[in-house]
């Protein structure tokens, strides 16, 4: 007899009818993960003192005193995302495991304690929707509110850009400690947004990741008003050419083009005309804009940050000779060493050729599990939300490879919550058939954990 773990239970409601549930807990982990400044923490927790972080690994334990032992007989249920996710986890843990029963300089010994941390806290966030929502309509609320989230952070960003002001510098929060300058950056005659986020290049990841959630609420939740859902997916259109960054106006191609499969030819039509339409009337308005953006792509050979990319590929490549299959230990290449800018060519260093092989697993298991939904799904509005799922997912990941993300728990906190809430739109969503059949005949189940 094998055991089948119980749905997670989070579920309360108060005397006036409100509900408390993990759709409410990760709605206040989107508070504090957007709306508090990066930049800002807890300093007696020195560099594991991101509010996010302390609140994912809350959501960790959480998840193990709700989920863990709770479980009755039945059929044995596998669930790629959390299964992807686990075996990730696990190279991470024997990599450090390794580490650290060998000789190690002692500088790099607390760094890889916090990045084990961190990935503890951003896999109880992705556990916690994994395993958490308990409806649809739970699920759907969430999507709205991550929408949302988008359009406040793109509204902070347009406001910096015309203002020319950060705005988050001019508060503080009681507890945190600022650990650097919150201004504003400049990059070819404009100001750089950065909203909330600690740098204008992850803040252009994290908005273009939250573009085709938007774009899914604005055409499909229907039940609110036009303006409600449509306002977060306008404004973070309108913040796309004011980015500044290589890596959102990748994203953004990546994010549309993944939506726009799916959607009906007249549409993509119009869009795409509507698109061009805007783009020249913007770069007509603001010629400095497009000057800007072409200067992006077209003066590579003159970027430092290019070149600072492309001159780190040698010295990594004899760091991963040293260590090739598990690597030296995530967190412990610090950037005193030297500064990559590429997420993957750091993982292959840190954690080798099987951890990183397993890292990029989760998000092939992740789009693969969405497309299944999709393809068997004959409802619309699921069928979209799959896809913009995946077009989340996989600006997450390509973005990856232009900054040393796991340094920016904004980032990572979002992507592995998309993550969980990819598994659980395949478990609300499929009907799972188990590998093992206990005595009594075949069961099936749908949702399931």
């Amino acid at each position: 007899m094998t055991t089948a773990a119980r749905p997670l239970s989070l579920r309360l409601r108060t005397e006036r009818g409100f509900r408390l549930d993990a759709v409410f807990w990760l709605s206040v982990y989107l508070v504090v993960l957007f709306a508090v400044p990066a930049k800002q923490v807890l300093a007696p927790l020195g560099s594991a003192g991101a509010p996010s972080m302390v609140f994912g690994l809350g959501s960790f334990l959480l998840w193990l005193l709700l989920g863990v032992g709770t479980s009755r007989p039945g059929p044995l249920q596998v669930h790629p995302v959390r299964t992807a996710l686990g075996l990730f986890a696990f190279s991470v843990g024997l990599t450090y495991i390794i580490v650290m029963a060998r000789p190690i300089n002692g500088d790099e010994v607390s760094p890889a304690d916090v990045a084990l941390l961190s990935l503890l806290a951003w896999s109880g966030t992705l556990l916690v929707a994994h395993d958490g929502i308990p409806s649809r309509a739970r699920f759907d609320t969430l999507v709205r509110r991550m929408a949302l989230c988008g359009g406040v952070l793109a509204a902070l960003g347009l406001a910096q850009v015309v203002s020319g002001q950060a705005f988050v510098d001019r508060f503080t929060i009681p507890g945190l400690t600022g650990t650097g300058d919150l201004g504003l950056t400049w990059r070819g005659g404009l100001f750089r947004p950065a909203g909330t986020a600690a740098h204008p290049l992850e803040y252009g990841v994290l908005v273009m990741m939250l573009l085709p959630i938007a774009l899914h609420v604005a055409l499909h939740h229907k039940e609110r008003s036009p303006r409600v859902r449509w306002t977060p997916a306008v404004l973070l259109v309108l913040l796309i050419p004011l980015t500044g960054s290589r890596s959102a106006y990748i994203g953004a191609a990546i994010g549309a083009g993944i939506v726009m499969i799916g959607w009906p030819a007249k549409r993509r039509a119009v869009v795409a005309i509507l698109g061009g339409v805007g783009v020249l009337a913007a770069f007509a308005a603001a010629p400095n804009v497009a000057d800007s953006i072409l200067g992006l792509f077209t003066d590579v050979s003159d970027d430092p940050s290019i070149t600072s990319r492309t001159d780190s590929f040698g010295l990594a490549e004899e760091f991963i000779a040293r260590n090739p299959l598990f690597g030296r230990g995530l967190g412990t290449f610090l950037p005193k060493y030297r500064i990559f800018d590429n997420q993957y060519l750091l993982l292959l260093v840190t954690i080798g050729i099987v951890g990183t092989a397993l890292f990029l697993a989760v998000w092939l298991v992740t789009v693969g599990s969405l497309l299944r939904v999709r393809a068997l799904s004959s409802d619309e509005r699921t069928r979209d939300l799959a896809l913009a799922l995946v077009a989340s997912v996989t600006v997450g990941f390509v973005s990856l490879s232009f900054f040393d993300a796991f340094a920016f728990p904004m980032t990572m906190g979002a992507l592995f919550l998309v993550l969980g809430m990819a598994g659980a739109l395949r478990k609300l969503e499929s009907t799972w058939e188990p590998v093992f059949v206990p005595q009594g005949g075949l069961s099936t189940h749908r949702g399931g954990w």
